[in-house]
């Protein structure tokens, strides 16, 4: 477990011990040789830093072990590099582990498949004041399906607005990140029409539920060939 310290890593250490055939062979946080403990592991679950991720995926690679990767913040350069490293391992990598969350993913594509550049995309995340990075990396990924769907571009992405802004666009896409209190996580894709508005929302209540799927996610990698996968191919929500 990297990242043992966090309060993921916590909630997956104690959502191992009450899981059959899974042991937590040891509990690496930053700053702690993981080269020295990774032998001993048939999979490495990673809930750390985004600074310590292309020293780990080096490292399994090296060692030939499988990822199960949670840790979120990457800019858009970085997540190109690591995925060329990933790629050379089994690894599954999603911004989001609860069953949840990967049926709002489903449910936003369809959404932005069927309805027209009419309805207005906004996304709205909000996480507890302890969070380092923002947008979530479920909120980014919520973005990332919109903007493919509707043939957009990155840079059609706003991050909140301020001042005189103008009217907006049909090609915008909104990201808004709250941050306060102890909220576990809560996102909302709204469509905005004339006359309408749909939203979609998943909120968490209990970190337990990303615990269980980076577990899930761990005894499903192990024996897949090299390649990155998703929480979605770990439930079988693909064709």
């Amino acid at each position: 477990m990297h990242g043992s310290s966090g309060r993921m890593g916590q909630a997956i250490i104690k959502e191992a011990e009450v899981t059959d055939g899974v042991e937590i062979a040891a509990e690496v946080d930053i700053g702690i040789d993981l080269a020295a403990n990774i032998d001993q592991a048939d999979v490495i679950i990673d809930f750390s830093l985004h600074s310590a991720t292309q020293g780990l995926f080096e490292l399994a690679v090296e060692k030939g072990k499988p990822l199960v990767v949670g840790t979120t913040g990457h800019s858009p350069e970085e997540r190109v590099k690591l995925r060329e490293l990933a790629a050379r391992v089994p690894t599954v990598w999603a911004g989001n582990f609860s069953i949840g969350v990967n049926l709002l993913y489903f449910l936003t594509q369809r959404a932005s498949e069927i309805l027209s550049m009419e309805y207005d995309a906004e996304i709205v995340e909000m996480h507890h004041r302890f969070k380092k990075d923002a947008p979530s990396g479920t909120a980014a990924r919520l973005a990332e399906i919109v903007l493919e769907k509707r043939n957009l571009k990155a840079s059609d992405l706003r991050h909140g607005r301020e001042g005189i802004t103008g009217e907006r666009t049909q090609r915008e896409v909104g990201m808004h990140s709250l941050r306060g209190g102890d909220v576990v996580g809560e996102h909302t894709v709204s469509f905005a029409a004339l006359g309408e508005r749909l939203e979609l929302t998943h909120k968490a209540s209990d970190r337990r539920i990303f615990a269980a799927g980076a577990i899930r996610s761990a005894e499903w990698i192990v024996g897949q060939p090299a390649g990155i996968y998703d929480m979605q191919d770990v439930l079988g929500l693909k064709a």
